[in-house]
């Protein structure tokens, strides 16, 4: 089904809003179980992984305490940008099924990417580049008996520098601009078999941003490569699943719209067809 054989300005919030609220409650409950769940993961203290005077040689790297992307700054484009994206087309379309599902999928994507990502960086505990000078911000290094480092430096810096694996800023990056980006492929039509790769620089600049990211990441010392390139698989992977969640394939006919459009659809054109035949009976 074509988008101009569906109408226009039929489904707003107003009008279809308060049935997709209730269609959906317990997805926006489990949301909210898995925001606490994030933020209980962020107040546990992460495994602290054994750190030999031997294995410092790659963990003396300086400390900058201001990141090239703050921490601050990745809900603003990880989750404000891409709502402005769906706003503008619902402000175009008028379409509360693409607005409401395209912002449940996307926070879904976010935070199971992040609920994944540091229940890993709790569990694993690697040092990051810079652990050494978190460790001994002095630079006088102190090491017990068993081998392993007695930092004295500030606790909260501390714990930060067992968080390493995997990227959390490279991952929320994927997780967020990824879902974007297969948005815009599904609205722009990116794989429509008529050739305009216009359409395909704008689908992929998303992704490019993310990887920056990633990059300015190692850049800053804050995290290794490898900790970017499975923070970028995770976002990547999971912003697929929870797109395809919502919407079909961007290459698909009906690419363009939720999944839940079309049932609204069908639900509405049988309700049109009783109502004619009780009509014709009356």
């Amino acid at each position: 089904m074509s988008e101009s054989q569906t109408g226009n300005g039929a489904h707003t919030v107003q009008s279809h809003g308060k049935e997709l609220a209730r269609e959906h409650m317990h997805d926006w409950l489990v949301l909210l179980l898995l925001v606490s769940l994030e933020l209980f993961l962020n107040l546990i203290e992460p495994f602290h992984r054994y750190v030999g005077e031997e294995m410092m040689t790659d963990m003396k790297y300086p400390f900058y305490q201001k990141d090239t992307i703050p921490m601050y700054a990745v809900p603003l484009y990880v989750g404000v940008l891409p709502c402005m994206v769906f706003l503008m087309y619902y402000m175009r379309r008028k379409d509360v099924y693409d607005l409401h599902h395209a912002v449940l999928g996307l926070f879904y994507s976010v935070l199971i990417t992040a609920v994944i990502t540091d229940s890993i960086k709790d569990a694993t505990g690697r040092p990051r580049p810079n652990f050494f000078y978190r460790c001994f911000p002095d630079g006088r290094a102190e090491f017990g008996e068993d081998g392993d480092v007695k930092c004295h430096g500030d606790k909260m810096i501390i714990k930060e520098g067992y968080k390493s694996f995997p990227s959390g800023h490279t991952s929320w990056s994927f997780a967020g601009l990824g879902f974007l980006s297969w948005y815009l492929c599904g609205k722009l039509r990116a794989f429509d078999n008529k050739g305009h790769a216009a359409n395909l620089c704008i689908v992929v600049s998303p992704y490019l941003f993310a990887a920056l990211v990633g990059v300015s990441r190692v850049d800053d010392y804050w995290h290794h490569w490898t900790d970017v390139f499975t923070g970028a698989i995770i976002g990547t992977v999971v912003a697929a699943f929870c797109y395809l969640q919502f919407f079909p394939f961007p290459n698909h006919e009906n690419g363009w719209a939720p999944h839940a459009f079309f049932a609204m659809m069908e639900r509405e054109r049988s309700r049109e067809a009783a109502n004619a035949h009780h009509d014709l009976e009356a």
